[in-house]
């Protein structure tokens, strides 16, 4: 499909630059059963839009401070490199995406606050293969010394990391370090309102994804046939994908929350729809046409124009209708992104 059937008029007023307090205080636009049925409510009303037995999956993965700065030293010259990690391929090594990147070259050390130090074992484009002077869990102390917490870039070029953001970034089942970008869905829930989930007879699963740097990349190609989606690691454990298939053999609805926990998902079934224990890395690509096996209802943020995102919400209900939920979103102010509102998509009865 041409990528530019994706786009829409987003004003940049309408990205969120903090979150709702208290965070489940955010408004929710129900989006289906029905064709064209939208409805104004708000995530405290989730759990009367669900049914007993239905499923909450969340993804418990953690993000870690993977935005490093520092400097690159050759012949005298030195350059300011700045760095974001986006997938660990071992104790010692990640991939990364470096600006400017091609002041890298292969050999080139970096040398990171904290005494930590990078060596650049490959580079390709914007990405570099790092081998760092730390590792294993000292690696992960160093780069939290080192590290800021990556903020999304429609919000941090307009406006600072700060100590809120430590908090505000992470969801209530942050859990499994290793994450560059927060699994934004998972951000309204509270003590609170798990408590009224849990009274309402909706039972929850954890699965990880680690969410990779990638996810903010802009789709550069004008068919989407021809871009290539950037690979995450992840994990489904096999004590849930037993709850997740008992639940549906009692007639309950896997609902994810998040985008991220609906890719592992989908690439954790069979096409009979039987999820199965999975590890490993996923690039699975969702656009328009695809067909879902695992997931009966998707609960996700607002996403950007033209981005892998809002092609895999277009793929779930279809491209028309969520053009139309997405105006509808834009006419009545909710907020979008990472730190927006969100949305409860159903598939056409």
């Amino acid at each position: 499909m041409r990528v530019d059937a994706f786009d829409f008029d987003l004003p940049d007023a309408r990205i969120a630059l903090r979150p709702a307090r208290p965070r489940d205080s955010a408004r929710l636009l129900v989006v289906g059963p029905d064709a064209g049925h939208l409805k104004d409510a708000g995530v405290l009303d989730l759990p009367n839009l669900l049914e007993p037995g239905d499923v909450l999956v969340f993804n418990d993965t953690k993000v870690i401070p993977a935005r490093l700065t520092g400097t690159r030293k050759r012949n005298g010259a030195i350059a300011n490199i700045e760095v974001t990690l986006h997938q660990r391929l071992g104790p010692d090594e990640w991939l990364s995406f470096a600006k400017p990147a091609k002041r890298l070259a292969e050999g080139d050390t970096v040398q990171f606050q904290g005494g930590l130090e990078g060596q650049v074992l490959r580079r390709t484009g914007g990405e570099v293969h790092f081998k760092f002077s730390a590792s294993g869990p000292a690696l992960d102390i160093a780069i939290a010394e080192a590290g800021v917490m990556p903020l999304p870039p429609y919000i941090a070029s307009k406006r600072p990391t700060d100590e809120a953001d430590l908090e505000d970034y992470q969801t209530l089942f942050a859990d499994e370090p290793g994450a560059v970008a927060a699994p934004t869905a998972g951000l309204h829930f509270t003590p609170n309102l798990m408590t009224t989930i849990a009274d309402r007879g909706i039972e929850t699963a954890k699965v990880t994804l680690h969410v990779g740097a990638g996810t903010f990349l802009p789709v550069s190609v004008d068919d989407t046939d021809a871009h290539k989606m950037h690979s995450e690691v992840g994990l489904v454990s096999a004590a849930t994908a037993d709850q997740l298939n008992q639940a549906r053999a009692r007639g309950g609805r896997i609902v994810s929350v998040g985008t991220t926990s609906l890719r592992l998902l989908e690439s954790a079934a069979r096409d009979d729809g039987k999820i199965e224990a999975w590890s490993g890395a996923t690039d699975i690509f969702i656009t328009p046409g695809y067909r879902f096996k695992a997931i009966d209802a998707l609960m996700t943020n607002f996403h950007l124009p033209k981005s892998t995102l809002f092609m895999l919400v277009s793929a779930f209900r279809s491209l028309d209708e969520m053009q139309a939920a997405y105006a509808h979103a834009i006419e009545h102010d909710y907020r979008f992104y990472s730190y927006g509102d969100a949305c409860l998509i159903f598939p056409e009865s």
